[in-house]
């Protein structure tokens, strides 16, 4: 038996060549627990057994509450790329009929009720959104929606037949209806659990799935899936969970000042995606290079050994290839570019965030409050005064301190402008 390594996209891989001329690559377990996503396993060895041995259909589920996936959700993007790129069939999921209840876990509060509209269309902009990291061709990955089977359900009948295989007193000690029932859980979000197992079940039969993958918080939904089908079936089922995306400090990534980090472009611009992930903590540098992205495990020791000033370089490699992976080559191109050239390092600034408006309406000049509104640099005219007020907003270089400052035609250089927030966050306005 010999043995050898080759380098792909996704890392080193080990090829051993059995007596029969047989090729066995890595197991996709070992690449994923080497890389940090594993957290939490209800059969490990079997499920390792099983990913080594047969191509496994496997689940993540995708509530549609916003019209965007988030950064917490691309991690779990990368988890079924790397699990399909082995071999492996994922079925993205869409909660269409969950989102009609609301998943409590991890809230303090009962979720926003949506319209069936609403839901249906957040789901079909998801589909866009992970375009580039999943390939459903050739029926290579499915997207289904749990509201076809989930909306028809006949209220007795999935009592006695699903509801029976659930203790209440068991359920109340999940953590996802612990944080809840001091401020009360409704009997509405008391059925997500059993819902979601369903939907296990459900995908077992229609697909053969058996595997459910999720977020840590997702542990009690999951391990009641495989459960129900082991009770229902009397076959094998299995669950597995991975670490949410946390700072060095132990809270979620993902939030800035604005909100959320969305996948969605109109929502992030791939400049501002770009951007937090060049200014994240040197002390995560390592941690989002192993989970979000496809580096061989070689370059990423190699990046995160990177000391002083120079831990810079593997910052811009993770923010260029977070951004690729997103929004494709030729955006995360022009974001590394208009950060050049915000930065001092020669590029040009055609790449920076703008926005155009007509030169007519500076003929009298406007007023800073009102342009900042125009260019949604901030998300009220209270917070750009609170910007001001703290010296946190810059124009052309020039800290403003009054709030009345007349921003007029010839202030702009070239029929360019441009504005500062912070340390960090540039806008440039265009006149036309």
């Amino acid at each position: 038996m010999y043995s050898f390594s080759l380098k792909t996209d996704d890392g080193s891989v080990s090829i051993v060549f059995n007596n029969i001329g047989g090729i066995k690559m890595q197991n996709v377990f070992d690449t994923l627990m080497k890389r940090g996503y594993i957290k939490q396993t209800t059969h490990e060895d079997e499920i390792r057994q099983l990913l080594g041995k047969e191509a496994v259909t496997f689940y993540i589920g995708f509530d549609p509450t916003a019209d965007s996936l988030h950064i917490g959700h691309f991690l779990q993007i990368m988890v079924m790329s790397h699990m399909q790129k082995a071999g492996h069939k994922p079925i993205f999921l869409i909660g269409g009929g969950t989102s009609m209840v609301g998943d409590p876990s991890g809230k303090t509060d009962m979720r926003k009720m949506l319209t069936q509209e609403q839901i249906e269309h957040n789901g079909e902009r998801f589909k866009s959104q992970v375009s580039n990291m999943l390939d459903f061709s050739e029926d290579k990955a499915l997207m289904v929606n749990n509201a076809d089977w989930l909306m028809d359900l006949e209220y007795v009948p999935f009592l006695r037949e699903v509801g029976r295989h659930f203790s209440v007193n068991r359920m109340l000690t999940a953590e996802c209806y612990k944080a809840r029932l001091e401020k009360g859980l409704s009997f509405l979000e008391f059925n997500y659990m059993i819902m979601q197992s369903y939907d296990f079940l459900e995908l077992n039969k229609r697909y053969g799935c058996k595997l459910q993958l999720g977020g840590d918080d997702q542990w009690s939904n999951i391990i009641a899936g495989a459960d129900l089908i082991r009770r229902v079936k009397s076959e094998p089922a299995f669950g597995m969970t991975f670490t949410l995306l946390t700072n060095s400090e132990g809270k979620k990534m993902g939030k800035t000042e604005s909100g959320a980090v969305w996948l969605d472009p109109e929502k992030t611009s791939p400049y501002e995606f770009y951007q937090y992930w060049r200014n994240v903590d040197d002390a995560d540098v390592e941690k989002c290079l192993c989970l979000l992205t496809f580096l061989p495990m070689e370059e990423v020791k190699r990046l995160a050994a990177l000391e002083g000033a120079q831990i810079n370089n593997a910052k811009k490699v993770l923010a260029f290839e977070v951004t690729r992976l997103v929004h494709g080559e030729a955006e995360a191109s022009k974001a590394q570019e208009a950060a050049k050239a915000l930065f001092g390092e020669g590029a040009n600034d055609e790449n920076i965030p703008f926005t155009e408006i007509k030169q007519s309406e500076f003929a009298d000049g406007m007023d800073i409050l009102t342009l900042l509104d125009k260019i949604k640099i901030v998300p009220s005219k209270s917070e750009a005064r609170r910007l001001i007020k703290q010296n946190g907003l810059s124009v052309e270089g020039e800290k403003v301190k009054d709030f009345n400052l007349i921003i007029k035609e010839e202030d702009f250089k070239d029929g360019k402008l441009l504005v500062k927030k912070g340390k960090k966050v540039y806008h440039q306005v265009r006149l036309v």
